[in-house]
């Protein structure tokens, strides 16, 4: 495989259209409904990528493929090969979506002092005259397991819903069963920058009804040395972070008593949990 720096030119993106790379800083939410009520909110931080365009004219801001405080490495996404960007095109191509030939904009969390953990990233897949042909969603498990979901066809657009049947287990909390209703909104998108705000909505519906709603969401602005200083700064172990918020709250929905899930699919009552002293 060729080095990452000197890959074939990317078709259909001119010198002049090339849009610029992005920093979001926002908020992450999650709220559950039932059988316990239980919501957190946090700050947090994320890279908005246009691959298409870095693959051409990397930015020098952005640290890929290389030990950083803050970095991007290809292998932290799909099948784990140099270039994530081929895994994508080879991914839509399979599923017969073709004319993605535009900008492919990927929302991730950055590698941290060289640790990553990425519950979500969304790949959004631009035909050549801006419209999605595609969106796809990548999920990460704490359990070391990956899973995505494409989600396309007429209905595919901002600010639409996005249904996806659930077929990955993410919390030990939540069977593996009923559906994801996605939710993407961007304002004051222009093709030249990218800047602007942009929300992603995913919320999980069981047979009962809804379950979990979630969002992450940011103030978009391009990536340069200065703004992502002040990311750091902001939230200098974010990954790290990621991690260990996820682990309390695990052991408060314990404490809680919330019937907890096991690979199997079966399901602890939660009269099984110790109660606390």
């Amino acid at each position: 495989m060729q080095p990452f720096d000197t890959p074939a030119a990317s078709p259909g993106l001119t010198a002049a259209a090339r849009p610029a790379a992005q920093v979001g800083i926002g908020r992450v939410r999650h709220q559950r409904l039932r059988p316990t009520p239980h919501a957190f909110d946090y700050p947090t931080w994320f890279l908005l990528l246009p691959l298409r365009s870095l693959r051409d004219q990397p930015n020098p801001a952005l640290r890929r493929n290389r030990f950083g405080w803050a970095s991007f490495h290809d292998a932290d996404h799909g099948d784990g090969r140099g270039d994530c960007l081929a895994w994508l095109d080879e991914q839509l191509a399979a599923q017969g979506i073709t004319d993605a030939t535009g900008e492919i904009w990927l929302h991730t969390t950055p590698r941290m002092l060289g640790h990553a953990f990425k519950p979500v990233s969304f790949w959004y897949c631009h035909r050549l005259d801006g419209a999605l042909a595609a969106i796809v969603a990548e999920v990460n498990n704490t359990f070391g397991g990956r899973h995505t979901y494409l989600l396309a066809g007429p209905g595919l657009g901002f600010g639409r819903e996005l249904v996806a049947a659930k077929q990955f287990q993410v919390s030990p909390f939540c069977q593996i069963s009923g559906r994801y209703r996605f939710r993407f909104m961007r304002t004051g998108f222009t093709a030249g920058d990218g800047a602007g705000r942009t929300v992603a909505r995913i919320d999980h519906d069981d047979a009962a009804g809804p379950l979990l709603l979630t969002s992450v969401s940011g103030e978009l602005a391009p990536l340069t040395p200065a703004r992502l200083r002040q990311a750091l700064w902001a939230m200098p172990l974010l990954t790290l972070g990621v991690v260990a918020r996820i682990h309390w709250q695990a052991l408060r929905l314990f404490l809680k008593r919330v019937p907890f899930v096991g690979k199997n699919g079966e399901v602890a009552p939660a009269e099984a949990h110790p109660r606390p002293q």
